[in-house]
Order: C-alpha cells, then structure tokens, then sequence
C-alpha cells in the first residue's frame, strides 16, 4: 500500500506517465509533495462562485475589501486594498506570471520556440533555488559547481539539503570559462546514481563573468553527451543577474535557451527574479519556470510540477507578498519600463567600464590579478602578496572601506554600489592597504 498521499500519486502518475526520466529526477520530498484541495483551493473556488457571501478564507474584510490601517494605507494609497492586503495565490498572481513570461520570451529569444511553462512566483530567487532542491535533491545527490561560486550555495544545498558538491576550475590558463574542465567533471559524475543537477550561475557571482555564446555552446554540447550515457541532468540556470552585459562579446541572454530541450534526459529550469532586473532587492520576488524537451504531455507535466510546487510553497512560507507582486505587475505594464531600465544598465555599464579602465594600470601589477569580468555587479581581484582577511580587516579599521573575503586569494568588488566617480580612488585604497601590510 502506497504510503503517499493520493493526491501526490495522481501527480507523480501524470509525469511518470508522460515523463519517466523527469519522475526519475524527483527527490523523495518531491515524490510526496502535493497541494493539498483544502482552505486554498476550497477558497480559490469560493472567490470565484461565492456571489452572495464567502466565508472561507483567514483574512479579516470590512466593507467588501481586505480590514486595514489608515496608517499603513496612506503610504500606498494609489493601490487597492485587494491588491495590497490579501493572500496571493501559491503560485503567484496569474497576470503577473503571464507579463513575467512575455517580458522573458521577449529577452531570450532563444526560448520562444521552447516547451516552456509559467513562471511560479517565488519569495526572491533563493526561495526558488530552494524549491528546486526540495523538488529534486536528495542527501547525496550531486551538484556540480564552479570553485568561484557564491557561497549560499554551499550553505544551501550542502548544509541544508546535504548533497555533494562538486567543483570545477572557472576560468581557464587564458581567462575564458573553463569548458574543459566542466565537461571533465560532468563525465566524471556521470555514473554516480544516475542523476546529477548542474548550476549554471550568469553574470557569475563572484566573477562578474558571462560565457560567449562559443562557450554557452560548449557547454550544452558537454551536457548532452553526458545525457547520452544515460545521465539524468537538472540543468538549473540562475540568471539573478540578468540584463547586466557589459561586454560585445558576452552571451546576451540566459543559457537556459541553450539547454531547453536539448534531450529527454535534461531537465532545464530557469530561475530569475524581480530582484535586479526591476532594481527591488527587498521585494523578495523571483519566479521558476520549467522547460521540457518534448511537447508531449506537457500540460498534464506542467500542471502536475506547478501543484508540487505549490505545495512546497504552502508548506513553507504560504505564498508570497501580495504588494510586492502588485508593484512589480505595474511596473511591468507601465510604458516606461523599457527606458527606466536601460537608463539604470548604463550606468551599471558605466561602473563596469570604470573598474576595468582604473584596473588597467600597471602599477597594480605587483598587487594583483584581475579575473576577467564582463556583467553583473561584481569583480575579483586575485591578491599576489596579503592575505585577503587581513587585508579586508586593515581596509575595514583604517580607511573605512568594505570589500569581500573569498578565500586566502580572493577579494570581491561590488562596484554596483560605487559612484563612477569613486572606483579610481577605491582601487587606489585597496592598492594602498596592501602597501601598508608589505612595506
């Protein structure tokens, strides 16, 4: 006898049915989970056919609209109570999912002709991360990984979800990504329990580095052959960084075009958010969508990986911010959005531009290594002489100045955060530090 929920059987029927290397890849809390036909949706169908009086969901109302305080409304008086106030959906408001994905297709061009599903609205693009590894991520499951990587993944899938990461070499003798050494690592842990999920992170956090599309291909190409061994691969792309591209050469759109149905064997999800491409950090809003490789059955698949999704996000967090999602939805329908943000890229563009100019002096030299940078927000600067905790201490107590450790090596710049104006002297700093502790 089945020690699931009904429920969870009728999903992992649908995508077993439809999909059996996608069931594969499902963890054993992906197995289980479901969205349970109880408040919510007894709710959701009450919103729609209860005209006279619904009694049904947990919120307080007054005079038809959500009960609430002046003190708060005042402050977002241009939005309706409804759209400020009440629970959103568990998968987020269904416009705002349907403009998040038109405002996709229209950027990534490369997934328009794609077997694609609706974005599911997530609390920030960590919460989608970590949907992903309730979905589909064992204890002991592999994650392959560059060795410049940002380190909540390892407090992410390694602590918290216990899998095994695996790392690569990012940049290779020439500076370019390290394509070789990726392919390597895959073939290596092709074997290992016939699953592995690869995290693709561009513009890279810590680097600031973008693959070419050259590179973006090699890699779907390393991809598909260890798919060909009969390898199960979750290809989780993390584009927290997108639009960023400062560079000619530099892919300009998301490497999960690459890798949507590249074979039955590669599952490809894509995880974006609000967070940088709309500038609303504290807004907590991302989104997943999950690319198949194949149309067939593919509504009763995306139906049945949104209601587990759901369910993992009720079980979690509920759902996610309603304002939040208010505000982003209408920042997508204005007719200034477009112009809003490209004035923002270029100034972003404008910093990058400035640390690589100011970085372009050889008097640095006998201090540092600049690793190649060509997006995002960040750069890194391999240290040749100090070490990089001591140094970020003595930056810290004697100039007021805030950089990252990475490692004994690395020190990353944020230079997102830096007027243009200041990157000079805020490299002359940290060339400055050092001076103190070698001299």
């Amino acid at each position: 006898m089945s020690l699931f929920n009904p429920l969870a059987v009728e999903l992992n029927d649908a995508i077993k049915k439809n999909n059996r290397y996608l069931y594969d890849m499902l963890s054993e809390f992906g197995l289980q989970i479901y969205f349970p036909k109880g408040i919510l949706s007894q709710g959701a169908e009450a919103r729609k056919d209860a005209n006279k009086t619904n009694a049904t969901i947990g919120i307080a109302t007054e005079h038809g609209v959500p009960m609430h305080l002046d003190s708060i409304q005042q402050n977002i008086s241009q939005i309706s109570p409804k759209d400020s106030f009440d629970y959103a959906p568990a998968s987020g408001r269904p416009d705002l999912r349907t403009l998040w994905r038109n405002k996709m297709l229209e950027e990534n061009p490369l997934l328009k002709d794609k077997i694609i599903s609706n974005p599911i609205v997530t609390n920030g693009l960590t919460h989608g991360l970590s949907l992903v590894a309730d979905l589909f991520i064992n204890p002991g499951d592999i994650i392959i990984l560059p060795d410049k990587l940002w380190e909540n993944y390892e407090l992410m899938y390694s602590v918290r979800y216990r899998a095994k990461i695996k790392t690569y070499p990012f940049y290779n003798s020439k500076g370019e990504f390290n394509t070789e050494a990726f392919r390597i690592t895959l073939l290596e842990n092709s074997s290992y329990n016939g699953k592995i999920l690869v995290l693709l992170n561009f513009p890279n956090n810590p680097t600031g580095y973008t693959p070419t599309p050259e590179e973006a291909k090699a890699i779907a190409n390393s991809i598909l052959d260890v798919a060909n061994l009969d390898c199960n691969i979750i290809a989780l792309c993390d584009d927290a960084y997108f639009g960023l591209f400062y560079d000619d050469n530099c892919l300009k759109e998301s490497i999960s075009g690459y890798l949507s149905g590249l074979h039955p064997r590669v599952f490809t999800i894509k995880a974006d958010a609000a967070t940088k491409e709309v500038y609303v950090w504290g807004f907590r809003l991302g989104f997943l969508t999950y690319c198949l490789s194949s149309a067939e059955g593919k509504d009763e698949i995306f139906n049945a990986l949104e209601r587990k999704t759901m369910g993992a996000i009720r079980s979690s967090i509920s759902n996610c911010p309603m304002l939040s999602q208010t505000l982003v939805l209408e920042s997508l329908k204005s007719p200034k959005l477009a112009q809003e943000r490209s004035e923002k890229a270029k100034i972003m563009k404008a910093r990058g531009m400035k640390a690589r100019e100011a970085l372009n002096n050889d008097k640095y030299k006998d201090a540092w290594e600049v690793y190649p940078f060509n997006s995002g927000y960040f750069m890194c600067l391999k240290l040749k002489s100090v070490d990089s905790e001591q140094l970020r201490k003595h930056l810290l107590s004697k100039y007021g100045v805030g950089v990252i450790s990475l490692d004994k090596t690395d020190l990353r710049v944020a230079f997102s955060c830096v007027e243009e104006e200041d990157i000079q002297e805020l490299f002359d700093t940290i060339y400055k530090g050092i001076k103190d502790l070698t001299d």
